[in-house]
């Protein structure tokens, strides 16, 4: 299945607004969240093919929005890629346990996303 809708989840309006452009001009849709809470109702209300989530944010953060979007019924098969600034190999380890596909470090290398993003659909 070909990845066309993307939520972006991040507290940041600045990346929120990059990455938006960025995929947007690469031809995909884009729905945005600004925190995990949202993030995970977005996932429900919008199915949206692939996620892109932010780990450090206020309320619920990117590792539990993550666990909660991976272990529930409506929303676990949507894949995760945890975008942060968090680089520790202990982090990368967390977020794939808590269900992420994948994990990228910011700043986000856009040719890799995007490779990332076709090995996906």
């Amino acid at each position: 299945m070909p990845i066309k809708k993307i939520l972006v989840v991040d507290d940041s309006p600045t990346e929120r607004f990059a990455l938006t452009e960025f995929l947007s001009h690469n031809g995909f849709t884009v729905v945005t969240a600004e925190n995990g809470e949202e993030g995970v109702a977005k996932a429900k209300s919008e199915q949206p093919d692939l996620i892109l989530m932010d780990v450090v944010m206020p309320g619920i953060n990117g590792y539990q929005a993550t666990r909660t979007i991976s272990r529930d019924e409506q929303t676990r098969s949507i894949p995760v890629i945890m975008t942060t600034s968090k680089d520790q190999e202990t982090d990368k380890i967390w977020g794939m346990r808590q269900g992420a596909f994948d994990y990228m470090v910011k700043p986000i290398n856009h040719d890799e996303l995007l490779r990332k993003i076709s090995s996906i659909g």
